[in-house]
């Protein structure tokens, strides 16, 4: 595998850091700047909604520059943007440091996997996106714990700067130059806006990442005020949600190999369920330690339920089209959530914010019996789909 790739992916491990590190430092943020928790929300959720409305235009205003120009460009703007966040003296600085390369997310992701499955195919693309996942279940503990360690919130933005550093400068010395080649099949996969289906799934999405966002967004601050874990606490609890989440995404993988629509059903139950016993047991110590691990363990799956249930049945010809509109529909859910989880906290206090997370979900399993001529094969994913395309099926 050429380094080029590995380069790739480790920009895009710390792409994602920084759009999900927030999550474990929110409470010191909050205190630090004198604002409420739900309005700190607002610098993931803001985030999240730049990267949504910029994702299907960004791309289309640089199909003419240099694809190499343009992934250094990104990751020198998130080093910039980090180190923003870090000596921000006030909220609104620090909100602006986390929109600005926000604008440029969407650029790295679809360049970097262009590239990867041009180079090595489908292996390469796995390579990329294997540093999407880890960062999504690892991104967040690792800068809480940086900002714990250092016992200063601005540890975590070093840390997210420094990690882009590194992935700025592999693009440098091992991406070879890529003049931009302008694509004129993109206006042919539009068809596929006509299939009800599609759109059914694309909702989905979104109200899946909202209900899991919505609780998941403040889980360092309701382990905080519900079960009265200390920052050290606190960190350990992240970093074993995660570290369970990398399980997941493999078991996830196996069940939606056998039967998708099963498996989709089956997650949106358990994750209803153990935020449910997180409510009630939540303030007791050694319970909430095991509920948090079903809780990761369960959690990342959704982010490869969503792809595969709304890329299963789409034409390859326009997989990438779809593709894109699931990096907006990700991102307008994380948004979404976001907002509907601070909007709880601040009229009925965080303890009640795991409600609007179970609704949302609930909602999703009653839409997962909801078809349009779809058919419910046995089997989730062609055996010759699977190896045309197994990795790319993720986005953040």
């Amino acid at each position: 595998m050429k380094k080029s790739i590995y380069a790739m992916a480790l920009g895009a491990f710390g792409i994602i850091t920084t759009e999900f590190g927030v999550i474990g430092i929110l409470p010191n943020l909050a205190k630090v700047f004198d604002v409420s928790v739900d309005t700190a929300g607002w610098l993931l959720s803001a985030f999240a909604l730049t990267v949504a409305v910029s994702s299907p235009f960004i791309t289309a205003l640089t199909t003419n520059i240099n694809r190499k120009l343009l992934m250094t460009l990104v990751l020198a703007v998130f080093v910039v943007s980090n180190l923003l966040s870090a000596f921000s003296p006030n909220f609104t600085v620090l909100m602006i440091a986390r929109v600005l390369p926000a604008f440029l997310h969407p650029l790295f992701w679809n360049i970097s996997l262009a590239v990867a499955y041009k180079e090595s195919g489908s292996k390469a693309v796995s390579v990329v996106m294997s540093g999407v996942s880890i960062a999504t279940v690892m991104g967040v503990p690792i800068t809480t714990y940086a900002a714990e360690f250092f016992n200063n919130w601005q540890a975590s933005f070093f840390l997210a700067s420094f990690v882009s550093l590194v992935a700025f400068m592999g693009l440098l010395l091992f991406v070879p130059s890529m003049p931009a080649i302008r694509k004129t099949t993109g206006d042919s996969q539009l068809y596929v806006l006509k299939n009800p289906q599609l759109w059914l799934n694309l909702v989905s999405t979104i109200l899946m990442l909202a209900g899991m966002f919505s609780s998941y967004s403040y889980l360092a601050v309701y382990l905080e005020k519900i079960s009265h874990m200390n920052g050290a606490q606190v960190s350990l609890m992240l970093l074993l949600f995660g570290g369970m989440g990398v399980l997941s995404n493999w078991i996830t993988g196996i069940a939606l190999s056998r039967n998708v629509m099963r498996t989709t059903r089956i997650f949106f139950s358990l994750l209803i369920l153990v935020q449910v016993l997180a409510y009630f047991f939540g303030g007791i110590f050694i319970p909430m330690v095991i509920i948090l691990s079903f809780w990761g363990a369960i959690h990342t799956g959704g982010f490869l339920i969503g792809n595969i249930r709304t890329t299963r049945s789409v034409p390859h010809s326009a997989l990438e089209f779809v593709n894109s509109l699931l990096t907006s529909c990700y991102n307008i859910g994380i948004s979404l959530g976001t907002m509907l989880g601070g909007l709880i906290i601040a009229s009925y206090g965080v303890h009640n914010v795991i409600w609007m997370s179970a609704a949302l979900l609930a909602v999703n399993l009653g839409l997962s019996f909801v078809t349009f001529g779809e058919k419910h094969q046995a089997t989730a994913v062609d055996a010759n789909a699977e190896k045309e395309f197994p990795a790319p099926m993720l986005h953040a």
